[in-house]
């Protein structure tokens, strides 16, 4: 048995940054270009452009939630379908480097997704995904008599909701904890047709943009919010804000904390993902109590659990690459950068 499985996305990224690369900010003309943000990074084109070293490494939400979990000390699988490519083959050598136990499925006809990320020399990134493999999981392929934890950490991505909503009524019949930070596809299934699952887990992580769509409550009502939230979800609800922090929760109070101010920003890939597998990894370590099916931890348990995610994800903000810099068991206590983050906590 796996003190935790992880379930989603693995793939294999290359990073490649530039002086070249700028950042145009100009809401007024680029969002009617369709870039909705107001943003746009950008390069002349044409021509050549001078690049440092790529840097090539493994990504994707299972295999970096993995990576945090092994790194911690925990028994970990990670169920993610590949291709049968040298991307796929890499994939599991990552896995076996890290002590995870990989739980592959593979695909004849696709390959292993694939990203290349774009860095300015600020940190700032645009993302290109090829997703290949990893969104085709059918029913009959998943060996469900292997998958036995008493944790899962479930980043869905694309696989369809019929086969994660039989994964999670399969852990839970065994008694296992479940977490799961939805992916944008599954938020815009909306929440009626989401609640099933969401009702049914023990954490769930989002950020406030995504948690605001799912509600359908203004982004600057955060109580509202997570009054929604508490509908919705009987365990806990996380929800990070960037460089605001993190709200969490518990069904009675709110716990606010911000970040941890880094060394220097190196690259942001994997952030949101280091933050969610931090949480669960500190929750792990407390002791909790069930009820209705749902666990419930103390005050206290959560406070740790939100600092020793925010150390994760700012130790991995400062190095390239998604799973460079995730922490091992026993830096976080051990290194004094890390012993002070202001928590506050408020009546729901």
């Amino acid at each position: 048995m796996f003190d935790i499985l992880t379930i989603g996305t693995a793939t294999r990224d290359v990073f490649v940054k530039s002086d070249a690369f700028k950042v145009l900010r100009d809401p007024v003309h680029l969002e009617k270009l369709g870039f909705k943000t107001g943003e746009a990074e950008c390069f002349a084109m044409g021509g050549k452009i001078e690049v440092g070293e790529p840097v090539v490494t493994c990504g994707g939400g299972a295999a970096n939630a993995a990576v945090t979990f092994a790194r911690q000390g925990y028994k970990t699988g990670a169920l993610v379908k590949i291709g049968e490519d040298d991307a796929g083959e890499a994939i599991l050598s990552e896995f076996k480097k890290e002590k995870i136990t990989g739980v592959p499925l593979f695909s004849a006809d696709k390959g292993t997704a694939f990203s290349v990320v774009l860095l300015t020399a600020g940190g700032e990134r645009t993302i290109l995904n090829y997703r290949g493999a990893s969104e085709e999981v059918g029913k009959q392929e998943v060996p469900f008599k292997k998958l036995k934890a008493r944790w899962a950490y479930i980043v869905p991505g694309r696989i369809p909701f019929s086969v994660i909503s039989l994964l999670v009524a399969h852990l839970k019949s065994q008694g296992a904890k479940i977490a799961m930070n939805p992916s944008r596809y599954y938020i815009e299934l909306g929440a009626k047709q989401l609640k099933p699952i969401l009702s049914r887990l023990d954490v769930v992580i989002m950020n406030r943009e995504e948690a605001s769509y799912l509600t359908g409550i203004k982004y600057e009502e955060e109580k509202k919010i997570f009054r929604k939230l508490d509908e919705l979800v009987d365990g806990i609800a996380v929800m990070t804000d960037g460089r605001g922090g993190v709200r969490v929760s518990d069904g009675e109070n709110i716990f606010s904390a911000g970040i941890y101010k880094e060394k220097k920003m190196a690259d942001r890939t994997g952030a949101g993902d280091a933050f969610g597998s931090g949480f669960v990894a500190g929750l792990m370590r407390a002791r909790s109590e069930t009820k209705g099916g749902v666990a419930s931890f103390s005050p206290e348990s959560i406070e740790y659990a939100i600092r020793l995610a925010s150390a994760n994800a700012t130790s991995k903000v400062e190095l390239t690459g998604a799973q460079a810099g995730l922490l091992k068991k026993g830096e976080f206590e051990k290194q004094s950068r890390w012993r002070s983050l202001k928590i506050t906590k408020t009546s729901l």
